[in-house]
């Protein structure tokens, strides 16, 4: 899946939480936040931390991966 803003991130963070039958308060609790940020991260609120973000993305699997523009080598 390629995340090109906050609200297709917060989708997939909401759809890889369910898949693990997990509640936004579950998550909040394993990834010390507050169950207000989890939902909204998952709503695809703009001004999330991004450290945060990122947590709860490690918390639940997922993989993140930067990729280079298209026809740019690195």
């Amino acid at each position: 899946m390629i995340i090109i803003d906050g609200k297709t991130f917060g989708e997939a963070v909401r759809a890889f939480r369910k898949k693990q039958k997990a509640t936004q308060v579950q998550l909040a609790a394993a990834a010390n936040t507050g169950v207000r940020f989890i939902g909204d991260l998952e709503n695809g609120k703009p001004t999330v931390q991004l450290e945060k973000a990122l947590r709860v993305a490690h918390i639940l699997g997922m993989k993140i991966q930067v990729l280079a523009p298209e026809g740019e080598n690195r």
